[in-house]
């Protein structure tokens, strides 16, 4: 059975930083790319970051950039991001998703994954 679970969500201080965890189950992402997108109710999943197979290139999306930082550990089949300085316009509910290939385009897009976990939320007070 294909599992993705999030943790490492809550509500944290505008300032203040988290640390996503997502493990896979059930399939490898040692080829694969990965990518952490944001959830909003009513509206399309938003990329975030994603990382490439081998974790030589990143990508995130323009408001996180020098904040946030995607990386993964293939032996534990594990992606992580880290998001320092959040803002609350960073809140919403945070999923990660294993993709279709080993690469990623600049501005990947929720058809290029293929396996999604359910989420965690994140909440940032101001």
């Amino acid at each position: 059975q294909v599992q993705l679970v999030e943790s490492g969500g809550g509500l944290v201080q505008t300032g203040g930083s988290l640390r996503l965890s997502c493990v896979v189950s059930g399939l490898t992402i040692a080829s694969y790319a990965l990518g952490w997108f944001r959830q909003d109710p009513g509206k399309e999943r938003e990329f975030v970051a994603g990382i490439r197979w081998n974790g030589d290139t990143t990508s995130y999306t323009n408001s996180v950039k020098g904040r946030f930082t995607i990386s993964r550990d293939n032996a534990k089949n594990t992606v992580y991001l880290q998001m320092n300085n959040l803002k609350p316009e960073d809140t919403g509910i945070y999923v990660c998703a294993r993709a279709r290939g080993g690469g990623l385009g600049p501005q990947p897009r929720p058809s290029d994954f293929r396996y999604w976990g359910q989420g965690t939320q994140v909440t940032v007070s101001s």
